[in-house]
C-alpha cells in the first residue's frame, strides 16, 4: 500500500463513521485491506473489530499494537471534502487516523515478515468510546493476546504538529467512573411546599457538598476530579417534582484514591438525601483503570522515534479516560501520542488531523514493533 492509498483509506473511514459496536462497515474494510495483502487474522468471536497476526521468519517475542475504530455521536462541522456522510456521527477523536495508521503498520510489517523476529499482533478495537464495559475488555477476554510481552497504543494529539510524538512515563490517562443519583421526594404544588418533600434543595445541597470530597478527603498531592455534569428536575415552574437527577464522573489515577471517593460519594449522597427527608437511588459504574505507561518501555519507544527523526515531547497531563489499560492487565506498555495538529481538540465538531502525520506514524509503529519483538 502506498502513502496515497493509505490516505484514501483514511478518508473513506472518515466519510463513513460508525458508533461503538456498530462498526460493521469499518470492520469489513479493514478485513478487505488485510486479506488483499494476505495478512492473517485471528477469529475473535466478536461482531466488530479485527486482530491481525504477523509471524516473523525468525524467533522473537510477541508484541501488541492497538488502535480503536469507533466514532462519536457528533455532527461534523469541518467542511472537509471527505466530511462525514452520516448525520450526527463523526470521527471527532481521530480513530479513523488510528485505524489507517495501524493498517499501514501491519502492511509494512507483512512486507518484511521473512526477516522479522517474533510476532506482532495488531488490534483494531471496537467501542473504545463506550467507556463503561468498553471494547478493550471484550477484546482482552478473548484470550488471544495473553502471549503478548509488550503493548503499544496510539492516539492523535492536536497539541503537537505532525512530526512530533508525545511519550510520557507513568500515569497518562485516568480511570473514568460514572455515577447516577436520583433523589426521590414527594411532589406537590409549588404554592404549598409543606405538603410535599422537595428533592431540589437536597440536590442543590448535595452538588455543593460533593466538591468537599476532593478538597477535604483526598490527599492534596493526589490527582482526582469529581464533576456533576447532568442535572434534571421538574418540568413546569409551579410544581414541585417527585424526583431530581444528578449524574457525573469521577476521575482518578490511584486505586486507593478511587476507592476512597467511591465510598465517600455514596455516604454523602445517602446522608444528604436523608437529611432533607428524601430517599436515594444510587448507581456507580466503574470505568477502565488508569493508563500507566511503563518507564523503561517509554525510553525504548522514545529512542526509536528519535532515531527515525521525530521530535519527542512530553505529552500534557490529562484526566481523560481510555480503555488501553485493559491491555496493560496482560503486560506492560506505552500509550503514545502522535502529533496531528488541526487546531481543535478531540470531541469537537471541527476536529481534524494533518494527514502528513499518517504515513510516518505507520512507519514508526512498524519499526517500534519490529525492534521490540527482536529484543532479548
Amino acid at each position: 500500500m502506498t502513502e496515497q492509498e493509505l490516505r484514501a483509506f483514511f478518508e473513506d473511514l472518515h466519510r463513513h463513521p460508525e458508533l461503538g459496536l456498530e462498526e460493521h462497515r469499518t470492520t469489513e474494510k479493514i478485513k478487505q485491506a488485510l486479506a488483499a495483502a494476505g495478512v492473517p487474522m485471528l477469529d475473535t468471536g466478536l461482531e466488530t473489530g479485527v486482530i491481525a497476526e504477523i509471524r516473523g521468519g525468525r524467533p522473537g517475542r510477541v508484541i501488541g499494537l492497538r488502535c480503536d475504530i469507533d466514532a462519536l455521536p457528533i455532527q461534523e462541522e469541518t467542511g472537509l471534502p471527505y466530511a462525514s456522510c452520516e448525520p450526527g456521527k463523526m470521527h471527532a477523536c481521530g480513530h479513523d487516523f488510528h485505524t489507517a495508521c495501524m493498517l499501514g503498520a501491519a502492511l509494512l510489517l507483512w512486507e518484511r515478515r521473512e526477516t522479522l523476529a517474533g510476532t506482532v499482533k495488531i488490534v483494531f478495537q471496537p467501542a473504545e468510546e463506550l467507556a463503561i464495559d468498553a471494547g478493550g475488555k471484550r477484546v482482552r477476554l478473548t484470550g488471544l493476546l495473553d502471549d503478548c510481552a509488550e503493548f503499544y497504543g496510539i492516539h492523535t494529539y492536536p497539541q503537537f504538529e505532525a512530526g512530533t510524538i508525545g511519550i510520557k512515563a507513568g500515569p497518562v490517562m485516568a480511570a473514568p467512573d460514572h455515577f447516577i443519583m436520583t433523589i426521590r421526594g414527594r411532589g406537590a404544588h409549588a404554592a404549598q411546599p409543606q405538603k410535599g418533600v422537595d428533592p431540589i434543595p437536597a440536590m442543590a445541597a448535595l452538588i455543593m457538598s460533593l466538591q468537599t470530597i476532593v478538597s477535604r478527603r483526598v490527599n492534596p498531592f493526589a490527582n482526582a476530579v469529581l464533576t456533576v455534569a447532568h442535572v434534571q428536575a421538574g418540568s413546569v415552574y409551579n410544581v414541585i417534582p417527585e424526583t431530581a437527577l444528578l449524574e457525573g464522573t469521577v476521575r482518578t489515577l490511584d486505586p486507593a484514591v478511587r476507592q476512597e471517593i467511591k465510598t465517600r460519594l455514596r455516604e454523602m449522597a445517602e446522608g444528604t438525601a436523608a437529611a432533607y427527608g428524601c430517599t436515594l437511588e444510587y448507581s456507580y459504574l466503574d470505568g477502565p483503570d488508569a493508563v500507566i505507561n511503563d518507564a523503561a518501555l517509554c525510553e525504548a519507544a522514545k529512542k526509536v522515534a528519535l532515531d527515525m527523526g521525530f521530535r519527542v515531547d512530553r505529552q500534557e497531563d490529562t484526566m481523560g479516560g481510555e480503555d488501553f489499560s485493559e491491555y496493560l492487565k496482560i503486560c506492560p506498555g506505552v500509550f503514545i501520542r502522535i502529533g496531528t495538529g488541526g487546531g481543535y481538540p478531540a470531541h469537537h465538531p471541527r476536529f481534524r488531523v494533518d494527514q502528513n502525520a499518517l504515513w510516518p506514524a505507520a512507519g514508526y509503529f512498524a519499526a517500534l514493533a519490529a525492534e521490540r519483538a527482536a529484543e532479548r
